[in-house]
């Protein structure tokens, strides 16, 4: 019998196929409070009121951007995947937030199964990373709108904190010390700008540069950080006043927002306080882009910021033992011109 649908692009049996693949991923993230499985219309997931007696739901939405072609002309696809948990729950975490479950939504313009999978497989590593759930998604094939070799993807996370535990900047204050734990890269922001530089076709890919054991590609293609870990290791140490995820915007746009809630005050950051990995300096040399339109588009080496006590650096830097930095300090704010204030200083 013919299968209209099929003619039209769409294959039934392929989407099919994708689920039967991706079950065992998705089963390796399940966590306590995942009720019901794959199949359902939506995903359940029960709220634990012993850690959280007084909770506040934190939510983030977020995409790749067009990484997504890196992926796609290089053929590797199960570390995109890692990259939309990532730029959800680090951004979840900003507010002091545990991350519960993940959803991630795939469109693509022909449905081939083994890729879903791989992409899925992404997914599930990150959630695993993250210490949260996948507790569902879709798969939308859309001929005619996505070319047959083309996808996007995007996910949704949903964390939860108390009340009292809201990290929000209210509590920062002058002398507070700003630490920077070291970003994977590029990370997934500013790849726009990054293809214009060395093209995301495979031959241009395919190239390696002075000093890189890797081609610019593997470099491009290395998945975003996730910082749970990291943060909740911090916060059985002391207090987090502040987080800051440093995304697209690079350190300009993003660290301010750190401070949304203590007004009057400035973050001061001192370059040459970090390793800046190489990646940035061969950006800034073959895209001929000035220091300053760096630290406005990258993440330069650091993935998130931290504001802490100043009493309390000392048994963090212990802790890290140099692989977290003491990138900065909170100063009063200053104005720059008449009546404009300075909303971050970069100096060095």
């Amino acid at each position: 019998m013919k299968d209209a649908y099929k003619d039209a692009g769409v294959d039934v049996r392929a989407g099919y196929e994708s689920v039967a693949l991706i079950k065992k991923h998705i089963k390796r993230t399940e966590t306590e409070g995942v009720l019901g499985g794959i199949g359902n219309f939506s995903g359940l997931f029960k709220l634990d009121l012993k850690k959280y007696p007084d909770p506040v739901l934190v939510s983030g939405t977020d995409g790749v951007g067009t990484k997504l072609k890196i992926a796609q002309s290089m053929g590797i696809h199960d570390t995109i995947g890692i990259d939309a948990v990532a730029m959800c729950v680090n951004d979840v975490l900003c507010q002091g937030a545990d991350p519960l479950f993940f959803l991630d939504y795939i469109a693509c313009g022909k449905n081939y199964p083994a890729v879903i999978e791989q992409i899925v497989k992404g997914v599930a590593e990150g959630c695993i990373q993250s210490g949260c759930a996948l507790v569902g998604g879709e798969t939308a094939e859309m001929p005619g709108f996505y070319k047959t070799d083309e996808y996007d993807i995007a996910g949704f996370c949903v964390g939860a904190v108390n009340r009292n535990d809201i990290v929000d900047g209210r509590e920062i204050i002058e002398g507070d010390v700003l630490l920077g734990l070291p970003s994977t890269g590029v990370h997934s922001n500013g790849f726009s700008l990054i293809r214009k530089i060395f093209g995301d076709d495979a031959k241009s890919l395919s190239v390696k540069y002075k000093g890189f054991d890797k081609t610019i590609g593997e470099v491009l293609i290395t998945p975003t950080k996730i910082y749970v870990n990291d943060i909740q290791k911090i916060r059985k140490l002391t207090g987090i006043k502040g987080l800051c995820h440093i995304t697209g915007g690079g350190f300009v746009e993003n660290i301010p927002r750190m401070f949304i809630g203590a007004e009057g005050l400035t973050p001061v950051i001192n370059k040459g306080t970090w390793k800046v990995a190489p990646i940035f300096d061969l950006l800034s040399e073959k895209g001929e882009i000035t220091e300053d339109n760096m630290y406005r588009t990258f993440n330069m080496g650091i993935g998130m910021m931290i504001a802490v006590r100043k009493e309390d650096v000392a048994k963090i830097k212990k802790e890290y033992d140099g692989t977290i930095y003491e990138v900065g300090y909170v100063a009063k704010t200053v104005k720059i011109q008449k009546d404009i204030e300075e909303n971050i200083l970069i100096r060095g």
